[in-house]
């Protein structure tokens, strides 16, 4: 699978948005394929932690979020489940559920009805390896500055309003990839 051609179908214009998104992308696949690197005996799968990353934030064009040129009509927190809703009819069911995993350090059922989250009411967290590391990684990066990668610390205080359940998977991949 080639995640530049789908980028290309969804994000066909060279703007700010398409720049804003595969350079995001590309720092998280950097990471992932670096922790991948990093640890041989995690056996990850290096070609689907590139393609995943490059894909996890393929639905925030559909999403309402002017300081990073998205015009959508959903609110951004929905960015995930709309991806993972583009990657499933494109075939890619490994790939979606990359998507809808990855926002904040995952969301629970629990969280997602608890905070009343307008996205659907399913487990969304992170399960296999290659979704962690990707959703870890995914930390790290803003779309907002992309010229830098986050301290463990402020990659942590981006998930507080996600709640402890968050942070302690936070901490827990912080044990097992770094």
């Amino acid at each position: 699978m080639d995640p530049i051609a789908l980028i290309n179908k969804y994000y066909p214009e060279e703007n700010r948005l398409r720049e804003i998104l595969v350079t995001h992308s590309q720092s998280v696949a950097h990471k992932a394929c670096a922790i991948a690197d990093a640890h041989p005996e995690l056996h990850l799968d290096r070609q689907f932690l590139y393609e995943g990353a490059m894909l996890h934030d393929i639905g925030i064009f559909l999403t309402d979020a002017d300081g990073i040129c998205c015009y959508g009509d959903k609110p951004y927190i929905c960015h995930g489940s709309l991806g993972a809703e583009l990657m499933r009819r494109e075939g890619y069911e490994r790939h979606a559920l990359v998507c809808e995993r990855h926002t904040g350090a995952g969301l629970s059922l629990q969280q997602i009805i608890a905070q009343q989250l307008p996205v659907p009411h399913r487990e969304m967290v992170p399960v296999s390896l290659e979704e962690q590391v990707i959703c870890f990684a995914d930390k790290f990066f803003s779309k907002t500055h992309l010229d830098r990668e986050k301290s463990v610390e402020k990659a942590r205080r981006s998930l507080e309003r996600y709640g402890q359940e968050g942070l302690d998977r936070f901490d827990h991949w912080c044990r097992l990839f770094l």
